[in-house]
């Protein structure tokens, strides 16, 4: 099932009405690959569909979190962010707490580590995240000049 079809079942058990700018909101949103803030995503609907207020997209940001079409990530700078999760390998993030420019990461070392932990700890895995925050190698050679 692609994101676009879990979102439009999702809504539908939740009973929520299937509305044209929801799936506009949602489209936008799956024709970028960033880390979109609410503003930003708002903005780029805007560019296409002016019709359409922030409170919509807000709500509907709200229903693609619920609907596991994407996931709120926190870089630290004040801003929550949104990524897509849906049919997107598990990644982690490390985070320039100077710039705030960030990369994605996958270790398959690291989520071994993680799985063994959880083991250990007898705990139930539902889900995780690691974010990683340091100074790139731009501003980390900006700070020794």
């Amino acid at each position: 099932m692609d994101a676009k079809e879990r979102f439009i079942q999702f809504a539908a058990r939740k009973g929520l009405r299937r509305t044209e700018q929801r799936h506009r909101v949602l489209d936008v949103f799956l024709g970028t690959e960033k880390h979109l803030t609410v503003q930003e995503l708002y903005d780029l609907v805007r560019k296409q569909y002016k019709g359409i207020g922030y409170a919509t997209v807000a709500r509907t940001v709200k229903i693609m979190c619920e609907s596991g079409v994407c996931r709120q990530v926190d870089f630290g700078d004040g801003s929550q962010r949104f990524e897509h999760k849906h049919g997107h390998e598990h990644h982690d993030h490390l985070i320039c707490v100077k710039c705030g420019r960030f990369e994605e990461i996958y270790s398959p070392e690291l989520e071994r580590i993680q799985d063994r932990l959880v083991k250990k700890h007898g705990y139930v895995q539902e889900s995780h995240k690691l974010d990683i925050f340091g100074l790139c190698p731009r501003c980390r050679g900006k700070k020794s000049k």
